[in-house]
Parts: structure tokens; C-alpha cells; sequence
């Protein structure tokens, strides 16, 4: 278990670059008039590798539409952007939509939009790049698409994964740590939706750089009590406000991530709730591995645990740094 978690600090202090939320690609056929359809997709991909699947990629169209002229791609701040037009004999029902690959093991979320029907949205992986149009949407399908992306949030969404963890190293106990994350998601479900609908917002920049200087107020805090296991904080005497409170931040954040996304008009509150859930999962999976990894932890010799702790605590803390650096200055 120490083997492990110093693995997985390594693993993050190696991937400052990939501190930003996870922004699934998007690909979306929207029905402009009777038998005219757009398709149009954006790939997000690692810097430099856009350039590599823009030379192979392809849209995948229904077999009963032709395309107007050749599909148009460029490149924009490390995502490919592609549209073409489309022609289409009859309603596209049954039919596949999509593009000819996902770079790695990327996903992306497919919609189609006709004029006068429910939006369809589907989830693409790198094994399934495509989707089939259905004659009847299944109401599910939102459902069950947002809640993943809400999940693979903070799975995948290497900040706001680092401010979870490193809430359960200052907190430690169960119960605390699980009421300061559902505050945590409380907080961000608030800001979240009043950005969503136009209500509240802030400029990417500063929200990204505010939830560096999250992390590495925990990372500071934990840092205290390592040295003076006595020491009460800000955190640990008052746990779930401090999370209620760094929450608001992160649900901006959030809020540009579904931004990029985008959400189904018609099924918009389905979309908010069913990320909100997906979020607050993907925090209580993070929360439970983190506190079983500490529980093996006690079993090794005194020394040992302090080590690992301090390696974990300095690796979140210089991380955040950086992050924070890094947004400051751009």
C-alpha cells in the first residue's frame, strides 16, 4: 500500500499539464431545415497530437445523406474543429452518426437535433466513434451519459481529484470527510447551475487559478498538522465549511467544462442533475480508496507513515503551486 500511494503521488506530481477539468470531445448533427443537416464536431486532444488525427479523421454520416462539398477541419488551442454540410433522402432514423476514430481512449458526446423532436445525446468511446439514431430517444439516455461525464470529472480532473484527496489527508475520519465532500458538491451544484443559466459567472483565468490556491491551502494545512499532529486549523475545526466555501470556485469551473461540453436544451435540468450525481459518486469513490489506502497505512511502522504522508502532502502542495504559477502568469 505505501508502494501504491507513492506511486500514485508520482504519477500526479508527473502530470501538472493535465491539471485542467476533462472536456469531452463533441460531435453534433443538427437538422437546419427539411433534409439539410450540419454535422459538427470538436476533438480536445493532448497538445501536438490533433495534428496527427486531423489527417486520418473522417465523419461518419447517415447512408441516406450525401455531403455538400468536402468536410472543412482546422486546429484551435490543441482541439480539432471539423463541420460539413449534409443532404439527407427521408429521416435519418437507424442510421449511424459520428467520426472515424477517438484518438487513445478518449470519449465524446454525440448529439443529434432535429427540428421538431427531443435532442438525442449518446456517449462515443474509442471503441464505439459512433452512434445510431434512434425512432424513439430513450428519456435514459441524458441520464446516464451526464452522470458519467460528472463522474469522470473528478476522476479524471486532476485538480479537483488532488483538492479531494488532499481534504481526506487534513480530515481523516469518515463521517467528516464524507459531510465536508457533500458540502463540497452542495457548493458547486450552486454555482454550477446559476452559471448554466446565466445567472452568476467568472472569466476562466482567475476560477482556474483559485482552485489551484485551493489545493495548496490544504496541502499547507496538512502540511501543519503533520508537523503538530495537535494543531487545529481552519479545515479541521470547521471541515465542511471550508469545502462549502472552495466549492463555489470549482463549480465555475465546472460550468466551463459543460460550457465546452454543452447540454441538451430540451432535457437541460435532466443533464444538470444527472452530472451533479455523477460528481458527487465520483467524489465518494475517490473519498473511499483514499481512506482504505490511509487504513493500511496505520498498519506500517510509524516511521514509514510519516514519510509517505509528507511525500504525498509536498507532491500535492508543489503541484498546486505550479498550477497556480501557471495560471497566474499564463
Amino acid at each position: 500500500m505505501i508502494r501504491l500511494l507513492i506511486g500514485l503521488v508520482a504519477i500526479l506530481a508527473a502530470l501538472p499539464v493535465s491539471a485542467h477539468e476533462l472536456r469531452p470531445s463533441v460531435v453534433e448533427l443538427r437538422e437546419i431545415e427539411a433534409g439539410e443537416y450540419t454535422l459538427e464536431w470538436k476533438v480536445t486532444l493532448a497538445i501536438g497530437s490533433a495534428a496527427i488525427l486531423a489527417d486520418r479523421l473522417e465523419p461518419v454520416i447517415p447512408e441516406n445523406c450525401t455531403m455538400q462539398g468536402d468536410p472543412v477541419q482546422n486546429i484551435q488551442s490543441a482541439a480539432l474543429m471539423g463541420r460539413v454540410n449534409l443532404v439527407c433522402e427521408g429521416a435519418p432514423a437507424g442510421e449511424n452518426f459520428g467520426l472515424s476514430e477517438l484518438l487513445g481512449k478518449s470519449d465524446a458526446i454525440a448529439r443529434f437535433i432535429p427540428q421538431d423532436a427531443p435532442t438525442q445525446s449518446f456517449r462515443l468511446t474509442a471503441d464505439a466513434p459512433s452512434a445510431t439514431i434512434l425512432a424513439e430517444p430513450s428519456p435514459l439516455s441524458v441520464l446516464f451519459d451526464y452522470f458519467i461525464i460528472g463522474a469522470e470529472h473528478i476522476v479524471f480532473g486532476w485538480d479537483h481529484l488532488l483538492f479531494v484527496i488532499a481534504l481526506v489527508l487534513l480530515v481523516r475520519t469518515p463521517w467528516p470527510v464524507v459531510k465536508a465532500a457533500t458540502a463540497f458538491t452542495i457548493a458547486h451544484s450552486i454555482t454550477l447551475v446559476a452559471t448554466i443559466l446565466g445567472y452568476s459567472g467568472l472569466p476562466s483565468r482567475p476560477v482556474e487559478a483559485l482552485i489551484a490556491l485551493s489545493i495548496v491551502f490544504l496541502a499547507v494545512e496538512v502540511a501543519m498538522v503533520l508537523r503538530d499532529p495537535e494543531k487545529r486549523t481552519l479545515t479541521r475545526n470547521y471541515p465542511w465549511a471550508v469545502a462549502f466555501i472552495f466549492g463555489l470556485v470549482h463549480g465555475f469551473g465546472f460550468a466551463g467544462a459543460l460550457a465546452d461540453i454543452g447540454l441538451p436544451q430540451t432535457q437541460l435540468a435532466t443533464a444538470l442533475f444527472a452530472f451533479n450525481v455523477g460528481v458527487e459518486a465520483g467524489q465518494l469513490l475517490v473519498v473511499a480508496i483514499t481512506l482504505l489506502i490511509l487504513a493500511a497505512l496505520r498498519r506500517a511502522p510509524e516511521t514509514a507513515q510519516s514519510r509517505t504522508l509528507k511525500l504525498a502532502t509536498y507532491a500535492i502542495g508543489t503541484t498546486g503551486s505550479f498550477w497556480l504559477i501557471e495560471r497566474l502568469i499564463g
